[in-house]
């Protein structure tokens, strides 16, 4: 087993900013983003404007597509500049950094071999690295769920203090569902403008089971190897707690570039965007963004109060 270190994965941030312009250039940009602050039913949430990430709000995802395109998380195929720290069982991810920031640190964790981005199996990875990080939020975008690569299994990390969720569900009230002894807790949280449910966990192994439980609950879509969620996962405490965020739909309605009518939002949210931070790569979607429209994502995307009642009834 490899491990890392919140410092470790700093310094590994401060080392490729020092040799690699492009991504030094894209970090530095952040420092004059735009950000405006919105409530939306009690919930912080952050809208940032950010141009560099239209390679990613923009990604064509269908099969074709990604059949046409070189995989930039294989390795043969990354900048010979970049490199990262092996982690995991036998080095089976690498910690990269991401020259497309969000974060004022932000990493991603590929698997080193070409694999699909599905989570089942990995559960127990996920909250391992984020208990080494412990200065960052580890995240998962399902495949059609904001994944830029649903053709390669990868994690991103930020830093946790970035994220306005996790104060969200500190002030929530979450309803216990299942209870193993001490070891993790699954619970469920239908009080904030997305639905979604919560592990606590001091051993990894237990929360992972309670996830299986959980996963095999969720509905999974015609065609789709898995269920369409969002998944965060940052230590405690008392552990790490895994915020498990279902999905019914991968872009909303009016996704779409300007060229495609004058309606149209390059908004395509993924794990950052349901914690709390919504990306907008394009000004005129920045200034339109309000309270409403995130609540229209959320009404679109994530499942309502009857949806997740019936997979609480499952679990």
């Amino acid at each position: 087993m490899k491990h890392i270190t919140s410092a470790e994965a700093d310094r590994l941030i401060s080392e490729q900013l020092a040799e690699w312009p492009m991504a030094k250039g894209n970090f530095e940009a952040l420092g004059g983003v735009r950000v405006k602050d919105l409530d939306v039913d009690g919930m912080h949430i952050k809208v940032q404007f950010n141009p560099a990430r239209i390679v990613s709000s923009s990604a064509k995802v269908d099969a074709k597509s990604l059949k046409e395109r070189k995989c930039f998380l294989c390795g043969a195929n990354r900048p010979d500049v970049q490199r990262g720290i092996e982690w995991g069982p036998d080095g089976k991810y690498i910690v990269l950094i991401n020259p497309f920031p969000i974060f004022p640190r932000h990493l991603t964790i590929p698997d080193q071999s070409h694999t699909d981005q599905l989570i089942l199996g990995r559960i127990e990875d996920m909250m391992d690295l984020a208990e080494e990080l412990d200065e960052y939020t580890v995240f998962y975008n399902g495949p059609k769920c904001g994944a830029s690569a649903p053709d390669h299994m990868h994690f991103q990390a930020g830093n946790s203090d970035f994220l306005t969720i996790a104060e969200a569900l500190e002030n929530a009230e979450l309803k216990t569902l299942v209870q193993e002894d001490d070891y993790a807790v699954l619970s469920m949280v239908d009080t904030l403008p997305l639905k979604v449910f919560v592990i606590d966990a001091s051993d990894h192994k237990a929360g992972a089971e309670l996830f299986a439980r959980l996963y095999k609950a969720i509905p999974v879509p015609e065609g789709e190897k898995e269920p369409m969620m969002n998944l965060l996962c940052y230590a405690t405490p008392a552990g790490v707690r895994l915020v498990v965020i279902p999905r019914k739909r991968h872009r909303p309605s009016f996704y779409g570039m300007p060229e495609d009518g004058p309606d149209k939002m390059l908004l395509s949210p993924a794990s950052v965007d349901m914690g709390g931070v919504f990306i907008t790569p394009l000004e005129k979607d920045f200034n339109a963004v309000d309270a409403d429209l995130i609540r229209k994502i959320f009404d679109e995307l994530c499942l309502s109060t009857d949806e997740i009642n019936a997979i609480a009834e499952k679990v």
